[in-house]
């Protein structure tokens, strides 16, 4: 167990860059600070802006079912309010179908990477899922270049 806790999220205006890290053995509360740092950030982006995403969940551990429930839907929901649709969303067809893609103030995203530490996972994340504009990785100093040079 881990006493090292991240749940943060900065914006990059000049690069148009939002970077998302949640790391640590954490709880409902965490995963829930986290969330609204994710939505600060993205509340700063100017309306008809467009953004890229790094979502950093490298060293997550969500310490019970509770705190993982909440988790495991705020990446796709919140991406498909910026008209972006996580690709590994296809392995639950049925929520896959109903999944609405808006673009909250006329926002929408146009990249994301995404890195975490289960590489068996991730590898076929990568190998099914990405796409020219959606990468995963289980590296973050790599995701992090990826993303930083997509245009």
């Amino acid at each position: 167990m881990s006493d090292l806790k991240i749940a943060k999220t900065d914006w990059e205006p000049a690069s148009g860059l939002i970077i998302t890290h949640i790391s640590g053995d954490l709880e409902k509360d965490d995963v829930i600070r986290w969330e609204q740092s994710l939505h600060e950030a993205l509340d700063r982006i100017e309306d008809g802006g467009t953004f890229r995403i790094f979502v950093n969940l490298h060293g997550f551990t969500a310490l019970n079912l509770d705190a993982h429930k909440h988790f495991r839907t705020i990446v796709p929901l919140t991406l498909a309010d910026y008209g972006w649709k996580v690709g590994y969303v296809a392995m639950f067809e049925e929520d896959a179908d109903k999944l609405v893609l808006s673009n909250k103030r006329n926002i929408r995203c146009v990249a994301a990477a995404h890195c975490h530490q289960d590489e068996t996972k991730i590898e076929k994340y990568e190998s099914l899922y990405s796409s020219q504009n959606e990468r995963f990785f289980t590296d973050p100093q790599k995701a992090e270049a990826w993303i930083r040079s997509i245009a």
